[in-house]
């Protein structure tokens, strides 16, 4: 599978960022060897990262996009859209209650992540997980790379 990069960001995030996240992807290609990139479902920036990997596909033919899956898909199937390559469900998420899954899910990838790429622009869960990546990156050298600070 090679190097993975978790994305994560505001639900809100505008839609004139897709740019700079397409550049974020190619850098991680091309400068960090990453071939997989992980998204969730949950909000604008999920949607606009999807269609950001979906897009360097066509330029870069062994990119695998998967779907983060929170809740156990024998509970909660779903049949990510397509262009993507599958979906990965953390291991041992199979005890968290589901009000806890997405945060849960998140906090496991970026603590099994090679790199992230994130949108985050101000307080709330986003910026937790934002400061856990930065811990990440302090312990075992992390790359993360937030578009909020370029747009």
């Amino acid at each position: 599978m090679g190097k993975i990069c978790f994305m994560f960001g505001h639900s809100t995030a505008p839609g004139c960022i897709l740019p700079e996240i397409e550049n974020a992807v190619e850098r991680m290609y091309t400068e960090h060897g990453v071939r997989s990139f992980v998204v969730g479902r949950y909000g604008n920036f999920d949607r606009l990262a999807g269609r950001a990997v979906k897009n360097k596909k066509k330029e870069h033919s062994d990119i695998c996009l998967r779907l983060l899956l929170p809740y156990h898909p024998a509970l909660r199937p779903y049949t990510p859209s397509e262009g993507f390559d599958g979906t990965i469900y953390p291991e041992g998420m199979e005890t968290v209650p589901p009000r806890f899954a997405i945060v849960k899910a998140n906090q496991i990838m970026i603590k099994n992540a090679d790199a992230v790429i994130c949108y985050v622009k101000h307080f709330g869960n986003t910026e937790k997980l934002l400061q856990m990546a930065i811990s990440q990156k302090r312990k075992r050298g992390l790359v993360v790379y937030n578009v909020a600070e370029i747009v």
